[in-house]
C-alpha cells in the first residue's frame, strides 16, 4: 500500500517545510475534480444550465470534509476527547461516507432551490457525480490501509500495513459495487420516467450494498446495536426506506399525470 505518495520541499520563503501528500487526499481531490467537470458537463448538456459558480463546489467539498470527519470522529468520540492532537491528521484517511453525504445534499437542496433550479433533475446527475468521488475515494482507502475487512484465508485476502492477518479488501469490493451502480444509472439515464428516479434508484442500490458490505468490514467503527448494526448500515436503511417512499409517490404521480392525459 501507498499511504504516502511523496514529499514536498518548500522554498525557504515559504518557511522550508517538507509537506507529505498523501494517497488518500490525492484521491479525494481527483475525485472531486472530475465530479465537477461532469457535473458542469452534465447540466449543461443535459438541462441548460450553466451558472453553477465555483463556490458552489467549493462549499460541496467543505461541507462534505466537515460532515465526513465529525461522522468519523463521532465513531469513537472519547478515544478523540482524550487525544486532541488525533484531530489534527486530516488529510491521510479517516472519513465516514455517510457523514458527507449526509452533510452535502442538504446543502445541494437548498442551493438548488435558491437559484430555482429543477432541484429532482439535478439530483439525478449529483447521483453519478457521487459515485466518481466516491468509487476514487475508496481507491485512496485501499492505498491508506484503511477501511479493511475482516480476517479471512480466501485467495482474495490482502495483508495491510495496519493489519498482521490477511483480510478481506472491502475498499475495492466497494468500488466494484460502486462502477457496477454507476453502469447501471448510466444506462437507465436515458429511459428514467420521472426526475428524480436515478437519485432515488442510486439511495436504494448504494444503501443495499454498503449494508452487505458492512458485514464483512474489520475496522473499527461505531454501532447501533453492538456487532449487530453498524452506524452505516442504520442509516442505509433509514435513506433505502425514504427513497423507496419517494419513489413509489413521484411514480404514482406519474402515472396518475399520465392517466389524466
Amino acid at each position: 500500500m501507498y499511504p504516502e505518495l511523496f514529499d514536498i520541499q518548500l522554498p525557504s520563503f515559504l518557511g522550508g517545510q517538507e509537506i507529505t501528500i498523501y494517497s488518500y487526499a490525492t484521491c479525494i481531490v481527483l475525485g472531486t475534480l472530475i465530479a465537477a467537470v461532469y457535473t458542469r458537463w452534465s447540466a449543461k448538456k443535459d438541462l441548460g444550465i450553466t451558472n453553477l459558480s465555483n463556490t458552489f463546489f467549493y462549499f460541496i467539498f467543505i461541507a462534505g470534509f466537515i460532515g465526513g470527519k465529525f461522522f468519523y470522529y463521532m465513531q469513537n468520540p472519547q478515544l478523540y476527547i482524550e487525544n486532541p492532537s488525533l484531530m489534527l491528521d486530516n488529510f491521510s484517511g479517516g472519513f465516514v461516507f455517510y457523514g458527507s453525504f449526509v452533510t452535502i445534499i442538504p446543502f445541494i437542496i437548498w442551493y438548488l432551490k435558491k437559484q430555482k433550479m429543477n432541484v429532482l433533475a439535478m439530483l439525478d446527475i449529483f447521483a453519478i457525480t457521487t459515485i466518481i468521488v466516491h468509487a476514487l475515494g475508496r481507491m485512496g482507502c485501499f492505498m491508506a490501509g484503511c477501511c479493511f475487512g475482516k480476517s479471512t484465508e480466501s485467495f482474495l485476502g490482502i495483508i495491510f500495513p495496519t493489519t498482521s492477518v490477511k483480510v478481506h479488501p472491502t475498499q475495492l469490493y466497494e468500488v466494484g459495487m460502486l462502477v457496477t451502480i454507476f453502469m447501471v444509472l448510466i444506462a437507465l439515464k436515458k429511459r428514467k420516467q420521472f426526475n428524480g428516479q436515478l437519485f432515488l434508484i442510486y439511495l436504494i442500490l448504494y444503501g443495499i450494498g454498503r449494508s452487505t458490505l458492512e458485514l464483512f468490514r474489520g475496522d473499527e467503527r461505531g454501532f447501533i446495536i453492538q456487532n449487530l448494526i453498524s452506524h452505516s448500515q442504520f442509516i442505509a436503511l433509514c435513506l433505502i426506506s425514504i427513497a423507496a417512499y419517494f419513489y413509489f409517490k413521484l411514480h404514482k404521480q406519474l402515472t396518475i399525470n399520465t392517466f389524466n392525459n
